[in-house]
């Protein structure tokens, strides 16, 4: 890793991690600069360990610091790791300007989005997936990946109407977990997609659609060698056509008077219990 010592907001070697809080002209919009962008120590680590190799690092010659150390700490070298890559080493005032507000984690990496994996690459070797529909909130997007690292779930699929799971914020809620675990988009359009479900169940997978009114509880869905969780987005849940798709319809138990979870709750609680078996 090339360090190199920056002090103008203005030199173009900042572009890709400038104006981050700008919703028009962000480095992580898919039809713009199209980056993934990492926050913090941590996960840079993550970004640094994953298929998603940094070009640019910006931070603090103290946060370089800590993340030798933390590599270190973890076996690994992060100079090795970014291989290629500069790390542009300036202060906290600059890094401000540049990203276009306050930070406190004061490191920075961005790298270039990779070649999608197809679906087949996230089920192949996997006992337990998530598959999500019309989920797009990125505080949401980005728990639900954190679940599944901490919880054992191998890999996530994208029905219709879901969020960008690179978006920068969604990065950082998923602790850069979201750059480590496999996921892929499944074809189809809002009605159709549901279709490559029945794959899942050839491949012998147990679907499993998550809603509150069913009838069968979550402990006995998930009694199976291979299951696929299937979650709807906060407050509509899944579609008609999904939940039919699907070989079963689960439920969480719940005291009375409690209409539903969390989505990124949910998915906890139902990764838990898969994991109990």
């Amino acid at each position: 890793m090339l360090v190199v010592d920056v002090s103008d907001p203005a030199d173009p070697r900042l572009d890709d991690l400038r104006d981050l809080n700008h919703s028009d002209r962000r480095p992580d919009l898919p039809g713009g600069r199209g980056l993934v962008i990492a926050e913090g120590t941590y996960v840079v680590g993550r970004m640094l360990l994953s298929r998603f190799r940094p070009h640019v690092l910006l931070g603090t010659d103290a946060r370089l610091r800590q993340l030798r150390r933390e590599a270190a700490a973890e076996g690994w070298d992060a100079d090795e790791r970014a291989a290629g890559a500069v790390y542009l080493r300036t202060t906290k005032d600059v890094l401000g300007e540049v990203i276009g507000f306050r930070s406190s984690r004061d490191i920075l990496a961005a790298a270039h989005r990779p070649t999608p994996l197809e679906a087949d690459a996230v089920v192949d070797g996997a006992r337990t997936l998530v598959v999500l529909e019309g989920v797009n909130d990125p505080e949401n997007l980005g728990a639900i990946f954190r679940n599944c690292a901490a919880l054992g779930v191998d890999g996530v699929l994208f029905g219709a109407a879901t969020g960008d799971p690179l978006y920068r914020r969604v990065v950082r809620v998923s602790m850069g977990h979201v750059l480590r675990l496999p996921f892929a988009h499944l074809p189809g359009t809002p009605t159709t997609w549901h279709r490559a479900l029945g794959n899942l169940g050839a491949q012998g997978f147990r679907t499993v659609a998550l809603t509150p009114s069913a009838q069968v509880p979550l402990s006995r869905a998930v009694d199976a060698d291979k299951v696929a969780f299937v979650l709807g987005a906060e407050g509509p849940g899944l579609t008609e056509h999904a939940m039919r798709a699907c070989d079963v319809r689960a439920a969480i138990p719940m005291t009375a008077g409690t209409d539903s979870l969390n989505v990124a709750t949910a998915a906890a609680v139902a990764f838990y219990e898969r994991s109990r078996g």
